[in-house]
């Protein structure tokens, strides 16, 4: 088997007894670290309005990133367009390409990316809130980075624009419109065999891509064992569950994610969630990788990974990136076509 390129996605996690600051400085840790292991891209998710999650001002924190690295391709995974005017978009990342040619990556989602409270107010009207206008969005976004726009510096700077997706919505969109494609596994492991296959389906060459190419986003709790890992897998467990009851809070420590009376409902939610993650030592991580790529063929793996301290999260990526003997890479090229992934 072919091993893909990795690439990381962080949310910035803010653990609990910490602060959004300490979760951002961590973020720029790791991924000083990530571009020595070898990781090819690293991309911040767009979230509000949730305590344990900092990385909402996506644009700002992927400057800061590229500012602090020098190889490896830096993006969003995703901006929630609908949240923004897209000519604001444009700007923002017209100027991130500008200043780091060659390494700014735009991935784009539709879902709102927090609460219908916050969703509102990031949009400024209730009457905003549908997503039915997304292709018109994406296709407003895209015209501004056109070289003949008056758009500055958004015009000639267009980074590689990709499509995030949790069903088949956003595959078959990908696809029509030749854009890579990203899957968000880790939340939505029931639809990502046929959300690919509505993207390899559905993909029509255009001058951003030639053929498809897709990536799977993963969530992997990598140890020196498998009892450790599932230790410190724990606390991610314990705050999606707490977010599904509306309750969102920061990062929980391991101890607090123990001594948690959990009820049998609340146990079989864990266990479902918990079923399409990768979790274990390095023979279970690289046993259930492995598997996981050979059925998806996919092109790439993104790979996310929230726990209590940040030293193990670190670990973890050391890890996976030995398993798979990950190794820098040189400097991005310039000039490639918009949309075109350099593998």
């Amino acid at each position: 088997m072919s091993v893909p390129p990795f690439s990381v996605l962080d949310l910035a996690p803010v653990a609990s007894g910490s602060t959004s600051a300490q979760a951002l400085r961590n973020t720029l840790d790791l991924a000083r670290h990530a571009e020595a292991l070898g990781y090819h891209r690293y991309w911040l998710a767009e979230h509000h309005n949730m305590p344990g999650i900092a990385s909402s001002a996506t644009a700002v924190l992927i400057g800061q990133v590229a500012a602090a690295t020098e190889r490896m391709r830096i993006g969003s995974g995703g901006v929630m367009l609908p949240n923004h005017a897209p000519m604001v978009v444009a700007e923002q990342f017209g100027t991130l390409e500008a200043l780091y040619p060659g390494r700014i990556d735009l991935g784009l989602g539709r879902a709102p990316g927090t609460d219908q409270a916050t969703a509102r107010a990031l949009r400024r009207s209730p009457d905003a809130l549908s997503v039915d206008d997304f292709p018109e969005q994406v296709a407003e976004l895209r015209g501004y980075f056109h070289p003949d726009s008056a758009v500055t510096p958004a015009a000639g700077n267009e980074p590689p624009v990709w499509l995030l997706g949790s069903s088949g919505y956003s595959a078959r969109l990908a696809g029509l419109l030749g854009l890579p494609f990203a899957f968000a596994h880790h939340f939505s492991a029931e639809n990502t065999l046929p959300a690919l296959h509505l993207y390899r389906e559905s993909f029509r060459p255009s001058p951003a891509l030639e053929r498809p190419y897709a990536m799977i986003a993963v969530s992997v709790t990598a140890a020196d064992s498998d009892e450790r890992a599932r230790e410190l897998a724990a606390p991610q467990a314990l705050s999606f569950l707490r977010l599904r009851q509306g309750r969102p809070g920061p990062l929980p420590t391991p101890e607090e994610a123990a001594a948690h009376p959990y009820t049998p409902l609340e146990r079989e939610i864990i266990r479902a969630r918990m079923d399409s993650q990768v979790v274990g030592g390095p023979d279970t991580v690289r046993r259930q990788m492995d598997a996981l790529i050979e059925q998806t063929a996919a092109d790439e793996v993104m790979v996310t990974t929230m726990v209590y301290d940040h030293a193990d999260r670190v670990r973890s990526y050391e890890l996976l990136a030995g398993l798979y003997g990950l190794r820098p890479e040189a400097v991005a090229p310039t000039g490639q076509p918009a949309g075109q992934p350099s593998a």
